[in-house]
């Protein structure tokens, strides 16, 4: 048998075994979110945050009141994904300690992402991925309308839990955003008096915005019901309406990600 022969084989050989494993990455992909919505339930992260020491499986469990052979089964799986980390507190023990990853997942920190897990894994925002297929055959609508009967917007209106969790999840992809836009580019803002932002949920965009440049007077701009439980902010004003009826007048626009949502048509006068 050739060289280029033998080399066609152990690559073939190759590619089977990436396929094998990568289809059950596909088969169990959703373990990961899973577990990591779990550990932000039970508060995990934030515990580990406030102990100034690694801490372990047993003082972990009696913090949490829970078995501490359940516990162990989803440590040693967030272990292996390196969203805790462990470090030797004795010969013998070991504890688990925070990761810059696992501190995104901290429900008050500054760079917290954990109310966007906890709101993706919603079974609310899940079922619409389940009317994929019909969609692409042409037998559903949009795909949250065909999985609950309204878009968003009116489920978020009916369901004051839903969309609290929806707007500190959108807060969280804000905080984000705004830092990387004010960080890298800040001078877009020179000259700005006046800034409305588009579909700015809680006001969390704009809090940011005008802290770090004070000189602007921030409009927040987004659906009644939202802007109605939108905490006080020293330079933003809450407005509420419907953008494709008008935007509020002001130097400058900011939308993130918003257009999106919609088709092109009912996008192009913005």
């Amino acid at each position: 048998m050739g060289s280029e022969s033998k080399i066609e084989i152990h690559n073939f050989k190759d590619e089977e075994v990436a396929a094998q494993e990568e289809i059950w990455n596909i088969i169990l992909g959703f373990t990961r979110t899973a577990v990591v919505k779990c550990a932000i339930e039970l508060g995990i992260p934030d515990i580990l945050e406030n102990r100034e020491f690694p801490m372990t499986l047993a003082e972990l469990a009696s913090e949490l009141k829970c078995s501490q052979a359940s516990l162990y089964r989803i440590m040693r799986f967030l272990i292996h994904y390196k969203v805790f980390q462990e470090k030797p507190v004795s010969e013998t023990c070991v504890g688990y300690t925070q990761t810059p990853l696992s501190r995104l997942l901290t429900r008050n920190g500054k760079h917290s992402m954990a109310d966007l897990v906890l709101v993706e894994s919603t079974p609310v925002m899940l079922a619409p991925w389940h009317k994929l297929s019909a969609w692409v055959l042409g037998n559903e609508g949009l795909l949250f309308e065909a999985a609950h009967g309204k878009d968003l917007w009116g489920l978020c209106a009916e369901n004051p839990s839903h969309s609290k969790l929806f707007n500190d999840g959108m807060a969280c992809d804000a905080r984000a955003g705004v830092a990387a836009v004010i960080g890298g580019c800040p001078e877009v803002f020179e000259g700005v008096g006046t800034l409305v932002d588009v579909g700015g949920g809680d006001g969390t965009a704009l809090r940011s915005i005008v802290e770090a440049c004070p000189w602007i007077r921030g409009i927040n701009f987004d659906l009644p019901h939202v802007v109605s439980v939108a905490p006080v902010s020293v330079g933003v004003e809450h407005v509420g309406g419907n953008m494709f009826g008008h935007v509020p007048k002001a130097d400058a626009v900011y939308i993130m990600k918003v257009l999106h949502d919609w088709a092109d048509d009912d996008c192009m006068p913005y």
